[in-house]
């Protein structure tokens, strides 16, 4: 039998910044999937400068500020410039995980995104006053700000 074999290799990046692919192990076909052999891994000697970013934190507060939390339409959407029926929906759900003892475990983090939440509905429905009046979206913060004109019939179908 001829096994294929294949070289499994991690992209490192350097302190001046460029890339190099260092082979850490192989990959050999074993009937639909792979077996993989890796050679001697070790902690680098020279520590990074600051902390990694978790993955919890990052899930938490996105980069851009926090995010909804990992259920519903706007799964892990930003916060900042969410619809006021997406906050109320969000603010709703957090506030039953406050009330429930057995999600006590989470409550810190809850109270974090609650607070978040109710900023940025407080920010949505007083017409961004508190964002110099623009509130990011041009001065329009309410459905009710456009007007559309009368709505269409079937009868103003273009085809």
């Amino acid at each position: 039998m001829n096994e294929q074999s294949f070289p499994v290799t991690v992209l490192v990046k350097r302190a001046d910044g460029s890339t190099e692919s260092v082979r850490v192990g192989t990959a050999v076909r074993a009937g639909d999937g792979f077996r993989l052999s890796l050679g001697e891994l070790s902690i680098g000697a020279i520590a990074d400068t600051g902390p990694a970013p978790s993955r919890r934190a990052a899930a938490v507060s996105g980069g851009d500020g926090p995010v909804f939390p990992p259920y519903g339409r706007s799964k892990g959407a930003p916060i900042a410039g969410a619809s006021v029926q997406d906050l109320e929906f969000y603010i709703s759900g957090s506030r039953r995980s406050l009330d429930d003892p057995a999600k006590a475990r989470w409550h810190e983090k809850e109270r974090t995104l609650l607070a978040a939440m109710e900023a940025e509905l407080a920010r949505r429905t007083s017409g961004g006053a508190d964002a110099g009046g623009g509130g990011g979206d041009g001065g329009f913060s309410r459905p009710d700000d456009y007007d559309f004109g009368p709505i269409p019939s079937d009868d103003d179908i273009p085809f």
